[in-house]
């Protein structure tokens, strides 16, 4: 008999972007939204999390 919380995926996890606040999933099995983004932002600066699409992309845009 298998344990269903072996099988079971794991539930995303719920982040609240640190530029605006704006609530948002990431599945850390890999297919998280951000991974469907065309540009690949520099690391998060010290003390930073993941961001939230818009912001993601607007900081795309002040580097490019």
């Amino acid at each position: 008999m298998t344990n269903p919380k072996e099988s079971s995926r794991p539930e995303p996890r719920r982040l609240a972007c640190v530029r605006c606040g704006t609530e948002f999933g990431c599945d850390l099995s890999g297919n998280c939204w951000c991974a469907e983004e065309t540009a690949k932002l520099p690391m998060p600066v010290a003390g930073e999390d993941c961001l939230c699409r818009e912001c993601l992309r607007r900081a795309a845009e002040a580097v490019s």
